[in-house]
């Protein structure tokens, strides 16, 4: 089968590998139809993670079981399916919590450790708690969206918005209050004023989900005009890095405060530190970029400021059915996202856009 192989910082080619087998009673062998370029996998193409070369990249993919062990009980050859972008067994502590980002046996694909989607076949590993059936009415280019973007954003969002939440749940139950005061989600963090540090896709779908919760007046921070224009669109207020003061306007919208929740997405030590400047007192910090340096604030910072922190991966499967219906309320928003369709033989020309900030997303189709 053809593979797209990552070679080394910058180089990505397309050979021929075997096809997968099932190892264990509980895989399942998936022919792919499309597979996306995920700002994750941008990190290793970049250099920034430090891995050797030689796998098969990409964990975004939809495609058709074609084989499956014999303890599948879910799926079937012929199902159409998309992929959590790492498996979880549903058995172990982590997964029974809840954790499925912590699943004892979820390497991510795509990495040295499990070979990726971006290939005409792909070996699923856990195939029950690992793959989720195709629900009807998305077309591919948006169903691989719920392989990994959309329920990261979601996640992001969620974890900020919830935070604070809580936060107001308890001044209410401190402090006397009519007794017709609403404590659902969206009436107590409507008025929350979040910043988006950085609009690729998965910030994209981060303020989809933020405005879907009720939350008014979000701050799009990113340096490309296109995802600026992509997030206005989305009723976020773009602002663009090195032409606008970024603190100056949040702080014009709090009053001088600084804002309620920063939900960082870029993943570098430069972001993260903007993040923590922007937020007011007592703030909350949702992050999910994929950090490869330390932090550039200290546990004495954190505690002066009173901010409450969170890192990490999205547990996909715990999620997907919230952000699987959240997607479906912005699919006319996020109809035409994916900007570039390519076949598997031009994955080069693929990164290399992605990564030239030339494409909001990038498919490949097999």
């Amino acid at each position: 089968m053809d593979a797209v192989i990552f070679k080394g910082p910058f180089e990505v080619a397309v050979e021929r590998r075997p096809k997968p087998e099932i190892i264990e009673p509980t895989d399942a062998i998936v022919k792919v139809r499309v597979s996306g370029i995920c700002g994750s996998d941008l990190h290793a193409y970049r250099g920034h993670q430090k891995t050797e070369g030689g796998y098969i990249m990409g964990h975004e993919f939809v495609g058709t079981v074609v084989k499956t062990g014999g303890d599948v009980k879910v799926f079937g050859p012929g199902d159409n399916v998309v992929s959590i972008f790492s498996p979880c067994c549903m058995k172990c502590w982590y997964c029974l919590q809840g954790l499925t980002n912590r699943c004892t046996f979820g390497a991510a694909f795509g990495f040295k450790a499990l070979d990726g989607g971006q290939a005409e076949y792909v070996r699923i590993p856990h195939a029950d708690g690992t793959l989720r059936h195709a629900p009807t009415g998305l077309d591919d280019p948006l169903l691989i969206m719920m392989a990994d973007i959309f329920p990261t954003g979601y996640y992001a969002a969620s974890r900020a918005i919830e935070a604070l939440h809580t936060q107001k749940l308890s001044r209410l139950t401190s402090f006397p209050k009519d007794s017709s005061t609403s404590t659902d989600l969206q009436s107590l963090t409507a008025d929350s004023v979040l910043v988006c540090l950085g609009c690729g896709p998965v910030g994209i779908c981060a303020i989809a989900a933020a405005r879907s919760k009720g939350i008014k007046t979000i701050f799009a921070v990113d340096s490309v005009r296109d995802r600026l224009d992509e997030a206005r669109d989305l009723g976020a207020i773009p602002l663009q890095l090195g032409a606008d003061d970024i603190g100056e306007h949040v702080r014009a919208a709090t009053e001088g405060r600084g804002a309620d929740g920063v939900i960082e997405l870029v993943g570098n030590q430069e972001a993260l530190r903007s993040a923590f400047d922007l937020l007011r007192p007592a703030g909350v910090l949702s992050s999910v970029g994929f950090h490869q340096a330390d932090l550039p604030f200290t546990g004495l910072e954190c505690y002066l400021k009173g901010l409450t922190v969170s890192f990490g991966r999205v547990p996909v499967a715990t999620v997907f059915d919230a952000a699987l219906e959240c997607l479906k309320e912005n699919e006319k928003a996020l109809r035409h996202y994916v900007t570039h369709e390519l076949p598997l033989a031009q994955a080069k020309e693929g990164y290399q856009l992605f990564e030239q900030h030339k494409a909001r997303k990038v498919i490949l189709c097999v």
